[in-house]
């Protein structure tokens, strides 16, 4: 399994007028957190877009336990919990405060598409190479 922490200061314009993290933001969050996942296995997002290919979002689902406030310092751990398998990869997120409080947890399915066609892909041999000595 493989698994990466990213954190975020939660600033004022994320904030809604309760003075927690507005809930649209979480998107964002668990975006941040793929992407230094998969900068930790030495690539980019412009890396994989370079070989041809690109990550859609294709579903999302978010549950919300506990609200994030301004200025808290958030984690956002993201764990592929299993080698992705054809053109489909799924992250699970958690976020956690600063007393280590689960606030939320989330999948996002993204599908690999070749940037030419727009049809579904296979992943790319290298980043494949990376996650299988986690699995």
């Amino acid at each position: 399994m493989f698994t990466s922490e990213t954190q975020i200061r939660i600033h004022y314009a994320l904030t809604d007028q309760m003075g927690v993290v507005y809930y649209g933001n979480y998107a964002q969050f668990y975006e941040i957190g793929r992407t230094e996942s998969i900068r930790t296995l030495g690539f980019t997002y412009k890396d994989i877009e370079a070989m041809g290919i690109f990550l859609a979002v294709t579903d999302m689902h978010i549950r919300f336990l506990r609200p994030a406030k301004y200025d808290d310092l958030i984690t956002v751990k993201t764990t592929l919990r299993e080698i992705p398998l054809h053109h489909k990869i799924i992250f699970h997120g958690e976020i956690f405060n600063e007393q280590q409080e689960l606030l939320n947890t989330g999948d996002v399915t993204l599908y690999f598409l070749d940037s030419k066609t727009m049809k579904r892909s296979e992943m790319p041999v290298a980043l494949k190479q990376k996650l299988l000595k986690f699995y």
